[in-house]
């Protein structure tokens, strides 16, 4: 009565039955882990999505130079091109600045058209190397025919302070799940042992090693997570793609990762995550049961 694959038709039929046994328990237990890792999964998601859109900003950052009417814009780009740091310089006219404020707008474009004249400005589209963004905008500044130097480092900043945050807020959750799963698992298996005690100890007057005798406990509290872990990722699904619906439509600056990519990076964790926490949960439920001198 070892552990050979043969013994998994068993480990399963005791897990259906001790299911079965305590079944309100259980069904209690796998809805309760299910709302606490999707509380989980969205903070998890929310940092995945500021880290995506700062790297692109850092990988995309540019810088808006607003000339002079009197300024030389040939000049004014060979310049810019000479400062170090400066990837490349392109030139914006005043139609494609309204055109790219309408993409921005999406539906609220329309107070665009309530000017009589385009009230945007022709300026100089600079890429930067992010870490250079300081140097360049003071050189910048300092060229002849230049009217205004406007950098997106203070967004950047303020993404980088929320996404610290949201980091800091994912770490005290994460602690709070994990010892949250471990206290429900570790409760269940108790309880089942405490069921199944007479079964238990029939097993052990029969020679059966603990591992044999405790294993369909641990696989209950291993598979309850598990379920658990599932149905969080539905719930996780559905609630982020409504966000992405709503974000892609009232704000289509904001660079989102892709959907599909992002929903396999959340399963992985969360799947993972509950195996793990299932399994050392199921763990510490059967130490406890078992007398100190064992």
């Amino acid at each position: 009565m070892g552990t050979r694959p043969s013994n998994t038709g068993y480990y399963l039929k005791e897990v259906k039955t001790l299911v079965k046994r305590d079944i309100s328990s259980n069904l209690l237990s796998v809805l309760s882990l299910a709302f606490i890792f999707f509380i989980l999964a969205l903070v998890f998601s929310l940092g995945l999505g500021s880290n995506y859109m700062i790297t692109q900003i850092e990988d995309q950052a540019e810088i808006s130079i607003y000339y002079e009417d009197s300024a030389s814009v040939p000049l004014l780009i060979q310049e810019l091109e000479a400062i170090e740091g400066v990837m490349d310089v392109t030139p914006v006219d005043d139609e494609t600045a309204r055109e790219q404020m309408i993409q921005v707008l999406g539906s609220d474009s329309r107070i665009v058209e309530l000017f009589d004249h385009n009230p945007f400005s022709a300026y100089l589209d600079v890429g930067i190397r992010i870490e250079s963004v300081d140097k360049i905008s003071e050189e910048a500044a300092l060229l002849s025919g230049v009217d205004l130097v406007r950098d997106n480092k203070e967004v950047l900043q303020k993404l980088q302070e929320i996404s610290g945050l949201i980091r800091i807020i994912g770490i005290f959750i994460l602690l709070s799940v994990s010892i949250a799963t471990l206290v429900i698992t570790s409760h269940l298996i108790r309880q089942g042992v405490y069921l199944n005690r007479d079964s238990i100890g029939t097993l052990k007057l029969l020679g059966a090693p603990d591992g044999f005798v405790y294993r369909p406990f641990l696989v209950n509290g291993m598979l309850t997570s598990l379920l658990a872990g599932l149905i969080s990722l539905i719930m996780t699904y559905f609630s982020t793609r409504y966000l992405y619906s709503q974000l892609s439509g009232s704000l289509p600056f904001i660079v989102l990762p892709d959907f599909a990519d992002h929903m396999i990076t959340l399963v992985i964790f969360t799947l993972s995550l509950s195996v793990i926490l299932g399994i050392f949960g199921g763990l510490m439920g059967i130490k406890s049961t078992k007398p100190k001198n064992s």
